[in-house]
């Protein structure tokens, strides 16, 4: 099984990374598609609303979790 893996975004004008397990970055990949949004934009939306000291990594796992959860896929 393959590690994490490091990717690039860039939300808001600045450019970052987040290091996912692939199965993660799939998943949200797949939910970006669904939603009809760049990566991108779904990344700053998760960023703009995740806890404070919750790592963008971690708000982007939970949010696939709940993603999954309450769809039932």
């Amino acid at each position: 099984m393959p590690g994490p893996e490091k990717h690039s975004l860039t939300l808001r004008g600045h450019r970052t990374s987040v290091t996912l397990e692939p199965e993660f970055w799939q998943a949200f990949a797949e939910i970006a598609r669904a939603k009809q949004r760049p990566v991108n934009a779904l990344a700053s939306e998760i960023d703009a609303i995740r806890r404070p000291g919750e790592g963008l990594a971690s708000a982007i796992r939970v949010y696939c979790l709940n993603h999954f959860r309450n769809t039932g896929a």
